[in-house]
């Protein structure tokens, strides 16, 4: 299928690895040119060379920079000042007791997993209103639908997200302009080997023997592949998507035992 989105534009926030790599490199694989943004400079190098690989002509542009950041936010926007696209993601709140966090603590949670994203499609809505295009899409969280007690900052700082794009994705739609985001469970990255690592150490258990027991609990049996998640974004993103928006697409391998 062709996702209709050869010439378009995008920035990816938080690209170097994982999901947000993923990410980037399936739009670059439909034709977008893209920004991709990370803290590590020589990590986003071995992303963009990756994705350049995988989709040669496409304009890949890094942007080394914290965009949790008004600095990294500015730096952003001014290498891609007007998207198409943009895919919000920012690292994730470490684990933990909630009675070990202190305000700090949730302050940057809500910096990092709330405002850091609303603040970007601030910056960059109104010109997709303009344009009469835009696909904006957060990568959240599975938390969000069934919330993990020892991800309690990243449930309250996400779920605070979605109360805000539930509203904002019934104004931008009519101008072909939606707001979607994208929860993913299990996937095979650094993140989920980090809470994993943390988990395993609380317990006094070893690492595999932790990873195994999870990734035997998935109905799928396995952890996510990042590519696959990729994929959902870039059809979120589609030509083809323009009347998906206000949603929650969970990627979880059937992990969430819901109907709803």
């Amino acid at each position: 299928m062709d996702l209709g989105l050869k010439g378009k534009k995008a920035l990816v926030c938080a690209a170097s690895k994982g999901l947000g790599k993923a990410c980037a490199k399936a739009l670059a694989m439909e034709g977008v040119d893209i920004v991709i943004l990370a803290r590590t400079a020589a990590t986003l190098a071995d992303a963009a060379k990756e994705i350049r690989a995988a989709a040669p002509g496409v304009k890949v542009t890094e942007v080394a920079a914290d965009i949790t950041t008004d600095a990294g936010r500015d730096a952003a926007l001014a290498a891609c000042p007007a998207p198409d696209i943009l895919v919000n993601n920012a690292g994730g709140p470490p684990p933990g007791d909630f009675r070990d966090w202190s305000k700090e603590h949730w302050m940057a949670a809500v910096n990092n997993n709330m405002i850091t994203p609303i603040l970007l499609i601030k910056a960059t809505v109104d010109g997709m209103i303009q344009r009469r295009f835009g696909r904006i899409v957060n990568i959240t969280s599975g938390a969000v639908k069934a919330p993990i007690e020892y991800l309690g900052l990243s449930n309250g700082a996400r779920a605070g997200l979605t109360g805000f794009v539930a509203g904002l994705a019934r104004q931008t739609v009519q101008h072909n302009v939606t707001v979607n985001n994208l929860l993913p469970g299990p996937f095979e990255t650094d993140r989920l080997l980090s809470t994993i690592r943390t988990l395993a150490a609380k317990q006094n258990i070893p690492l595999e023997k932790l990873y195994e027991e999870r990734r035997k609990e998935n109905p799928a049996k396995r952890m996510g592949a990042p590519d696959e998640f990729g994929a959902a974004c870039a059809f979120l993103c589609s030509a083809h998507a323009g009347f998906i928006t206000g949603q929650n697409l969970l990627l979880d391998g059937g992990a969430y035992r819901g109907t709803l």
